[in-house]
């Protein structure tokens, strides 16, 4: 079963909290989970970034929704409990708890009325859509919708860019990535240019303890199992144990088959993965601005 929306979760969150008792935020998810029956790989699965759990996100802002309303109420630091309106609620038997049952409340309309902004002006196909997901998730993905536009721009450029630019932008991000020791040392060992690309070796580690062979196609076609084949060869030829291919374009299911099943450790590096790579480790971009997502230090209140 997939992750129910917030939407979705604030009846049976309503429902658990029935018997009057103080529930805290664990004992909500864990009696939830079984109620959506859940598997573990759901209940651990995290927003993009990686900072906290879809489902607990969800069921924190239907909890939030839910208080907004004066259905629940926190009695102390995270823990709350259903409200004699959250009673009255459950007694009608509602088939669900929507945002459109909680606009009946003055309270939730009148502290939703400051972050509506300008969703007024969106149809109402956007305004359902939108408001299924936590404003968590939907930071998320415009981050995410911003970066791929991003990753597209930074593609396009690099298959116009001449040759001799995509070798100053692969070394400039793998030294950015650690590899090559500094950039005057990764550059005279990468500097060797082929066809469309780079070849060449460059440090592992500032110390040189292990070297990596690369190739580089600034390349439309996709790659092949053959051209990874040519690259497995090398590597031994040069009796090297690691490469990493990198192109602008993409490559076969065969190509990574095959580099998956040699002895040779060989990382597969696409154009798209790249672009995510200099957006990552700032290679040809700038930053335009920067939001900081705060949350409530309950522990600063515990003396309250």
């Amino acid at each position: 079963m997939a992750i129910p929306d917030f939407q979705s979760i604030m009846l049976p969150l309503l429902k658990f909290c029935a018997d009057g008792r103080e529930h805290t935020n664990r004992e909500a998810l864990d009696a939830l989970a079984r109620v959506f029956a859940l598997t573990e790989e759901e209940q651990k699965k995290l927003l993009p970034s990686g900072q906290q759990c879809v489902f607990d996100n969800r069921v924190a802002w239907a909890r939030a929704h839910m208080k907004m309303a004066g259905l629940l109420e926190n009695t102390r630091r995270g823990v709350f409990r259903i409200t004699e309106r959250g009673r009255d609620v459950l007694n009608q038997s509602p088939p669900e708890i929507n945002l459109r049952l909680l606009r009946g409340f003055p309270e939730y309309e009148a502290a939703r009325e400051k972050g509506k902004g300008n969703q007024r002006q969106a149809s109402s196909s956007e305004v359902v859509e939108a408001e299924s997901k936590t404003p968590a998730e939907q930071l998320e993905e415009a981050y995410q919708t911003l970066r791929e536009n991003l990753a597209n721009e930074i593609l396009s450029q690099l298959k116009a860019s001449p040759p001799s630019f995509f070798e100053k932008v692969v070394v400039e991000v793998l030294v950015k990535m650690g590899y090559g020791g500094s950039r005057k040392d990764a550059g005279q060992a990468i500097g060797r240019s082929g066809d469309e690309g780079i070849d060449g070796i460059i440090k592992e580690d500032r110390l040189g303890l292990d070297i990596i062979y690369i190739q580089a196609k600034r390349w439309e076609e996709p790659i092949s199992r053959p051209e990874i084949q040519k690259f497995a060869g090398a590597l031994q030829g040069k009796r090297a144990r690691k490469g990493i291919f990198i192109t602008t374009s993409r490559f076969c299911t065969t190509a990574k088959e095959f580099a998956a099943n040699i002895d040779s450790k060989i990382i597969l590096i696409d154009g798209e993965q790249l672009a995510q790579f200099m957006i990552d480790f700032g290679v040809g971009v700038t930053t335009e601005a920067v939001y900081e997502l705060k949350r409530l230090d309950s522990d600063y209140f515990t003396e309250a």
